[in-house]
Parts: structure tokens; sequence; C-alpha cells
């Protein structure tokens, strides 16, 4: 857990709560849909219920941004299944598409950085839509470099980035 609310100029990011599943999963459905050429494909799947789980989860966080009482970003990162502890994965990390640029992603990137120091992590791994562009070069400028030990399969629809967390 987050230890502190950590407050950039009037961004504040914090653990988020379980009564804001409905406005993440809004968040995360408005991000995605900007990569599909065709709006995010309607699969039926519950994201408020998804990510209402992930908030609640013993082994996992979400952080979210918020400026000006609006959630404007989200992270949701833990150990993932079959993995050294020292090692966690950022499952979901969006922005406000209307906030794009504005130093929200960075600030929350950052965040999620001094937590996975805090919780002694080493190293970060994580899948971005090979369609999103904006994404990876959003990850390369944090420093995520392709993951060497897990490389993209003929006609997968993901990269695997890595990240070196560094020490104190």
């Amino acid at each position: 857990m987050i230890r502190a609310n950590r407050t950039v100029d009037s961004l504040v990011i914090r653990t988020a709560l379980p009564a804001e599943a409905a406005a993440v999963a809004a968040l995360h459905v408005r991000a995605r849909a900007t990569y599909y050429p065709d709006g995010l494909p309607d699969d039926g799947f519950d994201w408020q219920t998804a990510w209402r789980q992930a908030i609640e989860r013993l082994d996992g966080q979400v952080l979210c941004a918020v400026r000006d009482a609006r959630l404007v970003g989200i992270a949701s990162f833990r150990t993932p299944e079959g993995a050294p502890a020292d090692t966690v994965k950022l499952f979901q990390f969006h922005v406000d598409p209307d906030r794009w640029r504005s130093g929200i992603g960075a600030a929350l990137h950052t965040a999620c950085v001094e937590q996975w120091r805090a919780e002694g992590r080493s190293t970060a791994v994580l899948d971005v839509h090979v369609d999103n562009q904006r994404a990876q070069a959003f990850y390369a400028r944090q420093g995520w470099v392709p993951d060497p030990e897990d490389p993209p399969a003929e006609g997968d629809h993901h990269l695997f980035l890595r990240f070196a967390v560094p020490g104190e």
C-alpha cells in the first residue's frame, strides 16, 4: 500500500478505493478505446467488477491520480503468478485521454517506481498492445526496454517490456 498520498502540484496520487471502481473502469475503457481503430470491442466483460476486485486484492495495488476531484490516471500492479518476489507486473496503466501529455503519466509512473523500490522490487514487467505506439513511446521515455526473456511470438498482439527498478 502506498504509505502516504503523493502530491505533485495539484495532482494527488493515492490508493484507489473500492467505491471508485466504476470511475476507474470508465477511465480504463476510454483510454483503451483510443488504440482500437473501431473502438474498444464490446466483449461483455465486466470491467467494473474486475477493477473492484483488483482494488480489493491484498497482494496487489491500484494507484489513482486525482486532479480537481476528478480521476485522471490509474495504475494496477502486483507480483505476477509464478514470478520471483522481487518482480512486479504493471497490469494496467492509463491516463485520461483528455489529459495526455500533461505530466500525469510521468508523475503516476514515478509514484509506482517509488512504491516498488519501497517494497524491495528490482524488476518490473508489462505488456503493451503492438498498435499502441503512444504508450510504447511513453514507456521508452521512462526507461522500459524490450524484455529479452519474453520476445513476442509470431502474430502476438503484445510487446513485453522490462524495467530495472533503481535502488535507493
